[in-house]
C-alpha cells in the first residue's frame, strides 16, 4: 500500500475520539523516541566507532581517534541543519499526515546505510543523510500535536512531542548503548532503523489527516527570514546549546577517564541525563505557555550553573552525576521555549519556524562538538569541553537579553 493511498483512510482532528487523540499523541512522540535514540546513542559510543572505523588513529592516539569520531556526531548535525528549513519550506503545501510518512521512510533507510557501510567516510555520510528529516519532523509533528490538542496548548504540544527525544535519554539511548558495547555498535543502529519502522507503522495507523498550506510556497517561507528577530533567536539557541552539547559528546571519555569509572556506567550516567531531560522538558513546555521570556532567561541560567558545577567537580561520582543530570534539564527546558518563540516570530511561515528550532539545536550540537573535540585534541583534558560549554550558554544568554531588548524597544517606539 502507498503512503498516498493511507491519506485517504483516517479521519480529520475534529472527528477523533479521545482514545484515538491519546495514541495519535504517542505515536508522533515514539518518533521522536527514535530520533532522540539516533542522534544521541554515538555519544555513548564513541571509544566503540573510533576502535572499529579508525583502529590505526585510535591505537596511536585514544584521544585523536575520539575526537576524530566525535565528526559523526558533528555529521548528523549538519544534517539536521541543512534539511530542516529546505524540507519544511519545500513541503508546507504537502498533507501532513503523508510528509511525516515520507520522512519516517528517509529515517529508517539512513539508519539501516549508518549500520551497514563498511568505512569511517561512508558511515560519516550515512550520518548526514538519516539526519536530513530530523527537523522537518520535529517541526510538522509539533503543529499536528499542538491541534489535537487543542487552543492554548501549543507549548504542551511541541513538548510532547520533544518528550520522545527525552524519554529516548532515560530507556532508550542507555540500552542501545550497552547493547552497542556488548554487540557492538552496528546492533545498536540496526535496533533504532526498527524504532523507526514502528513509528511509520503508528502513525500510519492513528494519525488523522491534515492537510498542508495550500496557500504557502517556498518563497512565502523564506520571507521569516527578513525578520532580525528570527536571527538572534536561531543564533541563541545555536550557540545556547553548544554548551550541553560539549558535555554530552564527550560523556564517556568524562565517566571513563575523569570520574575513573567501568565502561559500564556510561549507560547510567547517560539515563540520568535523560531523566534531567525529561523532566526540564515536561517543565519548559508548562512555562512556556505561562512566560516565554522568564523560562528563556531561567533555562540559561541554571545551564550555566549546571556547566561550572560540572567542570569542577565532575572527577566526583556525585558531581558528575548531578551536574550532568541538571545540565540535560536546564537546556530541554530552553528547546520548547525557542520554538514557540521561533513561532510567534515567523508570522506565516510556522512550518519553517517550528524546524528551525532543531536546525539552531544542531548547529549547537556540531559546535559543541567540534569545540569540545578541538579542546581535548589540544590537550587540554576531558573537562576542557565543560569549559567551552560554559562560554558558549553565557553568550547565548547575552545574545537573549539582547533580543528582548530589542523587541521591548520595538514595542515602544
Amino acid at each position: 500500500m502507498s503512503i498516498l493511498a493511507l491519506d485517504h483512510e483516517r479521519p480529520y482532528v475534529s472527528e477523533l475520539s479521545p482514545s484515538r487523540r491519546r495514541l495519535a499523541l504517542l505515536s508522533l512522540a515514539l518518533g521522536g523516541f527514535g530520533i532522540g535514540a539516533t542522534e544521541f546513542v554515538a555519544m555513548g559510543l564513541l571509544p566503540n566507532l573510533a576502535a572499529e572505523l579508525l583502529p590505526g588513529l585510535y591505537t596511536a592516539s585514544p584521544e585523536e581517534g575520539i575526537a576524530q569520531a566525535g565528526w559523526l556526531i558533528s555529521a548528523y548535525a549538519l544534517g539536521v541543519v541543512v534539511g530542516a528549513p529546505t524540507i519544511a519550506a519545500a513541503t508546507t503545501h504537502l498533507p501532513r499526515k503523508r510528509l511525516l510518512l515520507w520522512l519516517l521512510a528517509a529515517f529508517t533507510v539512513g539508519t539501516i546505510a549508518s549500520a551497514l557501510l563498511p568505512s569511517f567516510g561512508l558511515v560519516l555520510v550515512a550520518r548526514f543523510v538519516a539526519a536530513l528529516p530530523h527537523g522537518a519532523y520535529f517541526g510538522i509533528a509539533s503543529i499536528v500535536a499542538a491541534d489535537i490538542m487543542g487552543p492554548g496548548n501549543r507549548g504542551k504540544g511541541v513538548a510532547l512531542v520533544l518528550s520522545g527525544l527525552t524519554i529516548a535519554n532515560v530507556v532508550g539511548v542507555p540500552s542501545i548503548t550497552w547493547l552497542g558495547q556488548v554487540a557492538g555498535w552496528r546492533a545498536a543502529y540496526v535496533v533504532v532503523a526498527l524504532i523507526f519502522a514502528a513509528t511509520f507503522a503508528a502513525v500510519a495507523a492513528t494519525v488523522p489527516l491534515q492537510p498542508g498550506d495550500h496557500t504557502g510556497s517556498f518563497r512565502r517561507e523564506l520571507t521569516a527570514f527578513r525578520r532580525p528577530q528570527l536571527w538572534l533567536t536561531i543564533a541563541l539557541a545555536a550557540i545556547g546549546f553548544g554548551g550541553f552539547f560539549a558535555v554530552y559528546s564527550y560523556i564517556a571519555p568524562a565517566v571513563t577517564h575523569v570520574a575513573g569509572l567501568g565502561e559500564g556506567v556510561v549507560p547510567w550516567v547517560l539515563a540520568g541525563i535523560g531523566i534531567g531531560m525529561t523532566i526540564g522538558n515536561l517543565l519548559g513546555g508548562w512555562l512556556t505557555d505561562v512566560d516565554v521570556r522568564l523560562t528563556l532567561y531561567s533555562g540559561f541560567a541554571v545551564l550555566i550553573l549546571s556547566l561550572l558545577g560540572f567542570a569542577l567537580t565532575a572527577h566526583t561520582v556525585v558531581g558528575l552525576v548531578l551536574f550532568s543530570a541538571l545540565v540535560g534539564l536546564s537546556s530541554s527546558a530552553i528547546s520548547p521555549t525557542v520554538q514557540s518563540r521561533l513561532m510567534d516570530i515567523a508570522g506565516e511561515a510556522k512550518s519553517l519556524a517550528a524546524a528551525l528550532n532543531h536546525s539552531a539545536l544542531n548547529i549547537g550540537n556540531s559546535l559543541g562538538a567540534f569545540i569540545g573535540g578541538a579542546t581535548i585534541a589540544a590537550g587540554f583534558g576531558y573537562l576542557s569541553p565543560a569549559w567551552a560549554g560554559l562560554l558558549l550558554a553565557i553568550v547565548g544568554l547575552a545574545i537573549a537579553t539582547v533580543s528582548f531588548g530589542l523587541q521591548r524597544r520595538s514595542i515602544r517606539s
